[in-house]
């Protein structure tokens, strides 16, 4: 039932759900929506008339289960939240400047981390500047890399994100499975963005280590790239080089560091980035 001497209604989302409201209790704890309700609307003859709007505001593009734990927040303080729901929120506190909602939704994402919902997290995090969230994420990722490499949250990954996620040395994953898994993300995200292959793949590859693999990967990893140009051909001669050189001469020190799941291979040896 509409809320008592409710005076404000929303109609929210593709299923134009009612939500009913009182304007002083939104107007005095947000400030995006004291500028929504303040808006004057215009009379008849062009001059603003003294009714505050009644609305109904459409809000078609948000969800009405995540814009009614907003409601909830701004009447009572808490939030109720789940897996389901709570990146929204996340999204919504942000838009509406909702602080304490931002560390609420923070929270909970922390605390129920799954393998499939780990990259759309993180994604968020890297979107809304959320530092601590960020982390949390990455640390998880490097937990179960082999597991949230298969979701479809990795393949959604934005390769900015992605290349942030490469540059760990804490992966559980060999260079191997990494770079074929780069280069699935680079055909889903091609077709996606209707771009060429090396063209949406150019920053996370810069953070593959190549030197990493052995003589014989390196051969066949030549053959694959024949096909869809993922590696620049530079890299490629940077990684036989550093074979040839025994060392990794012109390639930076980084991309010769063995990650956590690297598999160990003879030529390594030679590979430590302290050893001049």
């Amino acid at each position: 039932s509409p809320l008592l001497h409710s005076d404000v209604t929303f109609v929210v989302g593709r299923e134009q759900q009612k939500v009913f409201a009182h304007r002083c209790v939104l107007a005095c704890r947000c400030q995006a929506f004291q500028g929504m309700l303040s808006q004057e609307p215009v009379g008849s003859e062009g001059s603003p008339s003294s009714i505050p709007p009644q609305g109904p505001f459409i809000l078609g593009n948000v969800q009405p289960e995540v814009f009614l734990a907003v409601i909830e927040f701004l009447y009572t303080n808490s939030v109720t939240l789940n897996s389901h729901i709570a990146l929204e929120v996340l999204t919504s506190s942000v838009e509406y400047g909702l602080q304490d909602l931002c560390k609420l939704c923070v929270r909970f994402i922390k605390d129920t981390l799954s393998v499939e919902q780990v990259c759309e997290a993180l994604q968020a995090a890297v979107t809304y500047g959320q530092a601590d969230l960020q982390q949390h994420c990455l640390a998880f990722i490097e937990g179960c890399t082999m597991a949230v490499v298969r979701t479809q949250g990795f393949q959604e990954l934005s390769d900015v994100v992605l290349a942030r996620v490469l540059r760990s040395d804490r992966l559980a994953m060999d260079e191997l499975d990494l770079v074929q898994a780069v280069r699935e993300w680079a055909h889903v995200s091609s077709a996606v963005l209707e771009r060429p292959v090396p063209e949406v793949a150019a920053l996370p590859v810069r953070e593959l280590r190549l030197p990493l693999l052995s003589p014989s990967e390196l051969v066949t990893l030549e053959s694959q790239n024949q096909q869809d140009l993922l590696i620049p051909v530079e890299s490629i001669a940077a990684a036989w080089r550093s074979h040839a050189l025994r060392r990794g001469s012109g390639v930076p020190s980084r991309l010769c560091r063995p990650r956590s799941g690297t598999r160990p291979r003879d030529h390594h040896r030679h590979l430590d980035p302290h050893t001049k």
